[in-house]
């Protein structure tokens, strides 16, 4: 016999309205049954425990769904996992930064009739060496890269002072690098592993971890950190020497390392999983049969999947063009050991002058046998300090901040989608593989029509130890295309060229107001032109207005009017400048001197010799 069709009503979710309908079932479909439904009654009580339950179920229905949301998420665990579902990764500490200022001495030397550094004593200060607070012993710094005193270049000069004479001849010379540090404690932790196991993970138990600074196994090999296990491609850095790379060593001065992409199959991916645990979780490849390198080709591409068929509809990826599911292999049978930093929050935004302790239990010197007497000496010689006060240093993100990044990465992805997406990118370059100063980019034109090819000119500029604008090196461009290739959209080509520094002085003319010293007013003149000029300000393509400079030459106290401003294109390699000559007088259009069509960007050049005025008479 069927059962008798009921009339259910699913849209009752609270306990008043669920009691109501289970009164009105009865009611409908058992009139003889049951009819008893006053509020003492046991029926009553069976039909109002259903409803409490039902309350209940859709209570925590409801919250399931809400804690699926990213913008409805309230438990902070679920927000941990919602953001790293869209590429974001929580922050549980906020470390500081501050630049350190290292000291060393070293003996004088007779080098023709000069008295110079003697470098053979030149101190090596290794990365991650300790730097500790004066006032909060709890408050440690770390320096992030290698401080070697043998070396000066234009990204890494050595300043040289006399520090002790008899007489008039110098017989130690003080040496001063500067170098950043971050506020932090390097710790280590070890972890075994018996037999291979898919996708093990670890975990790091403790408060305010900012990250894994490496990992290293039991037979010396490194693992490295990606974002996802998928990923096989890492940037990888080595030093510019004529060994190396013979082709670009001769940049080694503004680009000492060159970047390069490394496929690795040792590689491990981190999570927060909340503000005290840090995961770590690795691949599932047997590191005794893995297939992590092998070159594709037909008889290899799709071998994991289970029939002929799915060949034929299957998109296949360069990351796993296998589909054996590896993404990597994971540990087994080796011990490894993790060093990771910890440290950050608001208390290590420490003042200036207070990181003064070194521990030079790294430090070394370049040269072996040297004289012991000399030697001690310049060793307890060594001195840090920290010239500003350090600062970004926060909490970890609160609920709502990692809710906000969190949305904000999803139309992000780290991609670079627009021009200024790549712009961005490329002025974000770490210095160590060459500094780009300014940088343009533009879709290339065709009688004056915009190129339809997916094809964009990335205009740049590096610069010299003077902060002076200069043509980026082939070097400094290789490294650039290597950065933003894994961070490219796969249909755009991008051709990185030079832009070109135009240099100008300028010469003004002003009347001065009666009671005031004209020396004083074409001083202050002379320094609000240096300030519109600076460097930091102007961008490639950039016009000049010469409205706006007379109108701010004006708002200076003590002038009366501006009678003229006049420019000047400098050039000439011998006399330090760009060798690039500009018609200024035919680029003046409505006195608005424009650029090149080729991306230039104006210059000062020598801003104290370059910008000039006089008083003139009424």
């Amino acid at each position: 016999m069927a059962a008798p069709k009921r009339d259910i009503k699913y849209l009752d979710r609270d306990f008043s309205n669920i009691r109501e309908s289970l009164i009105e079932f009865s009611k409908t479909y058992f009139p003889n049954t049951y009819n008893d439904f006053s509020p003492a009654s046991p029926g009553m009580m069976f039909m109002e425990q259903a409803a409490y339950v039902g309350d209940v179920m859709s209570f925590y229905l409801d919250n399931q769904l809400q804690e699926t949301f990213t913008q409805f998420a309230r438990q902070t665990n679920n927000l941990y996992e919602l953001a790293y579902m869209f590429g974001y990764k929580p922050k549980t500490t906020g470390a500081a930064q501050a630049t350190i200022d290292i000291f060393q001495q070293v003996p004088s030397k007779l080098v023709g009739n000069d008295y110079v550094p003697d470098y053979d004593f030149a101190l090596t200060v290794e990365s991650n060496t300790v730097i500790s607070s004066a006032l909060n012993q709890d408050t440690s710094f770390i320096i992030e890269d290698k401080c070697d005193f043998s070396v000066s270049s234009s990204l890494d000069p050595t300043e040289v002072s006399i520090y002790q004479i008899s007489g008039e001849i110098p017989q130690y010379f003080l040496l001063k690098k500067s170098r950043t540090a971050i506020s932090a404690k390097v710790r280590s932790k070890s972890f075994s592993f018996t037999e291979f196991e898919q996708f093990p993970t670890i975990n790091l138990n403790t408060d305010k971890i900012i990250g894994v600074l490496d990992i290293v196994d039991s037979n010396n090999n490194t693992w490295y950190e990606v974002d996802y296990l998928g990923q096989e491609m890492v940037y990888d850095s080595i030093k510019n020497t004529n060994v190396n790379d013979p082709n670009y060593s001769v940049d080694e001065s503004n680009t000492p390392f060159l970047l390069q992409l490394k496929k690795v199959q040792r590689r491990f991916a981190t999570r927060f999983t909340s503000e005290t645990n840090l995961q770590i979780q690795f691949g599932a490849g047997n590191p005794n049969d893995t297939d992590e390198l092998i070159t594709p080709n037909p008889n290899n591409i799709g071998i994991g999947l289970p029939f002929e068929q799915n060949k034929l509809t299957t998109a296949y990826s360069p990351t796993n063009f296998l589909f054996t599911g590896t993404y990597g292999i994971a540990p087994s049978n080796t011990t490894l050991t993790v060093r990771y930093l910890t440290g950050g929050g608001v208390e290590s935004n420490v003042p200036a002058g207070d990181l003064t302790g070194v521990d030079s239990s790294t430090t070394t010197f370049n040269l072996p046998n040297l004289n012991a007497n000399i030697s001690n000496y310049v060793f307890g010689t060594l001195a840090v300090t920290n010239p500003s006060a350090a600062d970004g240093g926060q909490a970890g993100d609160t609920d709502e901040e990692i809710r906000q990044n969190t949305l904000m990465q999803i139309s992000a992805q780290q991609r670079s989608v627009t021009l200024d997406d790549y712009m961005v990118r490329a002025m974000s370059m770490p210095s160590r593989y060459g500094t780009v100063a300014k940088a343009y980019i533009e879709k290339p034109t065709l009688n004056n029509q915009v190129s339809t090819i997916s094809t964009l000119c990335l205009y740049v500029l590096s610069q010299n130890s003077l902060n002076q604008f200069q043509q980026a090196t082939n070097t400094l461009k290789k490294n650039l295309r290597t950065y933003l290739s894994q961070n490219r959209m796969i249909g755009d080509s991008i051709e990185i060229k030079d832009a070109y520094p135009i240099n100008i002085s300028i010469d003004f003319e002003i009347i001065v107001l009666p009671n005031f010293i004209n020396s004083q007013v074409v001083l202050s003149c002379i320094n609000s032109l240096k300030e519109y000029f600076s460097r930091d300000k102007w961008q490639i393509n950039q016009p000049i207005i010469t409205n706006d400079l007379f109108v701010r030459l004006d708002q200076i106290e003590g002038v009366q009017t501006v009678k003229d401003i006049k420019f000047l294109n400098k050039t000439g390699a011998s006399l330090g400048y760009s060798q690039y000559a500009y018609d200024l007088e035919g680029a003046t259009l409505n006195k608005v001197i424009y650029p090149s069509l080729d991306p230039s960007i104006f210059e000062v050049r020598f801003p104290n010799n370059d910008i000039k005025g006089r008083v003139v008479p009424l």
